[in-house]
């Protein structure tokens, strides 16, 4: 039920205005010209109306009150309808397609405009939008040009109209255009999920193929993962490995080195004790043998030569005394024989000296030959040389003298002897120990040489080790790149005591082809395509399942769609025949008999478009495809005692009367919160304004009436008269008059 209008600053409002319905029947009346119209227009501008045409104006600021000479042009205009809602019957579509109740006891709608031309709507001071407002009072079959609005020329306008717009203003009276809402709102929808569904497909036809790359990416980086795993074992077993054995080899090359250095110092101060050179005293006593062989070989040749002395005076003193002194005998000067045993003992010491035995041969012709003429000299001696005593006394004195000197000389050459060999024996000491020392410093320096070179060797090994250790550095940053920080985590407790080298390199052959591998599949941007992939393939699950849910949706919509338009046909075809029904009573009332109804028919845009020629050959595609059967409504009349059937036959006011009986069946059936009626009684004459008074006394049991009019009978059944008048200020005013309280003061 509608409560009250606030009019402010609309058309010919200039002040805000009330206007109050309370009452079963509310009569708006008033010259022409002064506004009551007015009234009319603000309910639908009020309700959202958005026609100019219907509101009689050019534009939305057409609807301000431009200002007169005593008032001012307002900033805006603003309606504002206040309806009843203590019964909870406002509702609103949620999100789920559900009904959900406002909830509160009255509902004011207002719509403001501006001079800009923008227009505002409120819900109980609450900016919302135009669809809002639509919703909500298409909820109790209210709307801004609906059936419960009905000016004079709409009156007629039923009768008019196309066969199709008269069905939707069936639909309208019959409260079905929440239906069609419902459905145009879901073809929409419909529309766009299929405008949706087409895009959804659009991008998984653009993701497939990059998807499909990036699968194949992925699945390779599976296999880099299997890899990875496998090198990190074997990275892990191998690092364990090297890692002992470069920590024990590097301890025990230290332990070797600092060993052969310690045996290296010793052997370089002992070298220092065992240096060789030139001994000073074997020299001297080389020197000293050398002097006293000398003296030896001359004392020897001095004892030889005294011996040979001794010998000839010996011989010559045994010779003297075996020889008598007789008469004849010959004499041999000693001085000869010791020339002669001179000469023998060179020969002989040649021949000594001589190995062939076929030279020595000479040597003894000689000694013979000498010996030979030595006595043949003598034999030609006198024998008459006598022998002096003196000369015998001489030899024996000559042979002491030289055997004294040869006992000297023998004295002289055993101490010499001695000597010498004392000197010998200390100078084989003196050799011996030079030769131990000298042996000890070629021991020692060999020794040594072997040390140095020992160590040359750990410097290469120690090199190679330095070697190994950067391998093993570069080889951990490798591995934490290819296969992670795992792959460097290791316990040296793990690690095996027989360390195979040839082991460690079969197996860092095997990392190395691993790592190649890896590589090649470029495991270093595995990470971004794993993500990549994740992300592409989640959108294409995120589009795959938005595509089944808006698929469902579509199906959804198409259900939605057949049971509102099975839900709309029901009540449309059932609503029809309530409307016949009131149709022909209304109609029978009106015209005291006669028939009246409304015929359901079907009719298709292709036979309009072909002019009824049913030649489809020179029709579109799309003229074909908008051929589908529409729904009408004909209207069909037979009044009492005239044969005119056609509804262009009729004159004015019959028209006038079949309009408001078909009308008045629609309101019957659906009957709204309220009804305007805008001087729909004025073709009607006295007779048929009373049967229009008495249809306004039924409709007012059902829907709340508000009467724009001029006639009398119809005034009268009004309960508050609201009349409309222009005052000096230029502005239209408002008067009410409750007929009860005026019938009681004329009274």
């Amino acid at each position: 039920m509608l409560k009250s209008l606030e009019i402010s600053g609309f058309k010919s409002f200039a002040k805000k205005t009330v206007l109050e319905f309370s009452d079963p029947i509310v009569s708006i009346v008033g010259p022409n010209g002064s506004g009551k119209s007015n009234v009319v227009e603000a309910v639908r501008f009020a309700l959202g109306e958005q026609s100019m045409k219907a509101l009689r104006g050019r534009s939305s600021p057409d609807l301000i009150f431009k200002g007169s000479k005593n008032l001012s042009a307002p900033s805006r205009a603003a309606v504002t309808a206040v309806f009843d809602n203590h019964r909870r019957i406002f509702s609103f579509t949620n999100k789920d397609n559900a009904a959900v109740g406002v909830d509160f006891n009255e509902i004011r709608v207002t719509r403001e405009v501006y001079p800009d031309g923008q227009n505002r709507y409120l819900i109980n001071d609450t900016p919302i939008r135009l669809k809002d407002v639509v919703e909500v009072l298409s909820s109790v079959h209210v709307g801004s040009s609906g059936h419960h609005i009905i000016s004079q020329g709409e009156a007629d306008r039923v009768l008019s109209v196309s066969a199709r717009e008269r069905r939707e203003m069936v639909e309208d009276a019959l409260g079905l255009k929440i239906y069609q809402y419902k459905i145009r709102e879901a073809e929409r929808k419909l529309e766009r999920t299929g405008q949706n569904v087409k895009e959804v497909q659009s991008l998984r036809r653009e993701i497939a193929p990059h998807l499909s790359f990036l699968k194949k990416q992925v699945d390779k980086l599976k296999q880099t993962e299997v890899w990875r795993t496998e090198l990190q074992s074997l990275y892990r077993d191998y690092f364990v490995r090297e890692s002992f054995y470069l920590k024990t080899t590097t301890a025990d090359l230290a332990k070797r080195k600092h060993a052969f250095i310690v045996e290296l110092r010793e052997l370089s101060e002992k070298t220092k004790e065992n240096t060789t050179g030139p001994d000073k005293q074997v020299t001297e006593l080389e020197k000293e043998i050398k002097q006293s062989e000398n003296s030896f070989q001359s004392v020897r040749a001095l004892k030889e030569e005294l011996g040979r002395k001794l010998g000839r005076l010996e011989g010559a003193l045994e010779v003297m005394v075996k020889t008598p002194h007789t008469a004849g005998a010959k004499v041999v000067n000693f001085e000869e024989i010791e020339e002669l045993a001179a000469e023998i003992e060179i020969n002989l010491d040649e021949a000594l000296a001589i190995e062939e035995l076929s030279e020595i041969a000479p040597i003894l012709e000689r000694v013979k030959e000498l010996v030979r003429k030595f006595l043949d000299k003598r034999n030609s001696i006198s024998d008459s040389t006598p022998i002096q005593n003196t000369e015998l006394s001489k030899l024996k004195e000559s042979r002491q003298e030289i055997a004294d000197e040869l006992r000297r000389v023998e004295v002289k050459e055993k101490e010499i002897l001695s000597n010498t060999a004392s000197l010998r024996q200390e100078l084989a000491e003196r050799r011996e120990a030079a030769h131990g020392r000298e042996k000890a410093f070629y021991e020692i320096s060999a020794r040594k040489s072997q040390t140095e070179n020992a160590l040359k060797m750990l410097s290469v090994e120690e090199e190679g080790l330095i070697t190994a250790q950067l391998a093993f550095e570069n080889e951990l940053k490798e591995a934490t790149v290819l296969a992670g920080k795992e792959a460097t985590i290791f316990d040296l407790e793990d690690s095996k005591s027989d360390i195979d080298r040839t082991l460690q390199v079969v197996k860092l052959k095997k990392i190395e082809k691993i790592k190649i591998r890896l590589e090649d599949a470029g495991l270093g941007a595995g990470e971004e395509v794993f993500k990549e992939y994740n992300e592409v393939e989640n959108r294409d699950q995120f589009l795959a399942k938005e595509l089944v849910d808006l698929q469902g949706s579509i199906q959804s919509l198409k259900t939605l769609i057949r049971e509102l338009k099975e839900t709309l046909h029901l009540e449309f075809t059932g609503g029809v025949e309530k409307i016949n029904e009131a149709f022909q009573e209304f109609f029978t009332t009106m015209f005291g008999g006669g028939k009246a109804s409304l015929t359901i028919i079907k009719e298709t845009r292709r036979s309009i478009l072909s002019g009824g020629q049913g030649d489809e050959e020179e029709l579109s595609e799309e003229e074909k495809k908008e051929g589908d059967p529409e729904v009408g409504i004909e209207i069909n009349i037979s009044l009492p005692h005239k044969k005119a059937k056609d509804l262009n036959m009729l004159s004015g006011g019959e028209r006038a009367l079949t309009s408001i009986a078909l009308l008045f069946a629609m309101t019957r059936v659906n009957p709204p919160p309220f009804l305007i009626l805008d001087e729909t009684d004025a073709a009607l004459d006295e007779s048929n304004s009373r049967k229009y008074g008495d249809l306004i006394e039924k409709l007012s049991k059902l829907s709340q009436l508000i009467l724009v009019t001029h006639n009398r009978e119809t005034m009268s059944h009004a309960h508050v008269l609201y009349g409309v008048t222009i005052g000096t200020d230029g502005a239209s005013k408002i008067l009410s008059v409750r007929l009860d309280e005026a019938l009681t003061v004329a009274n």
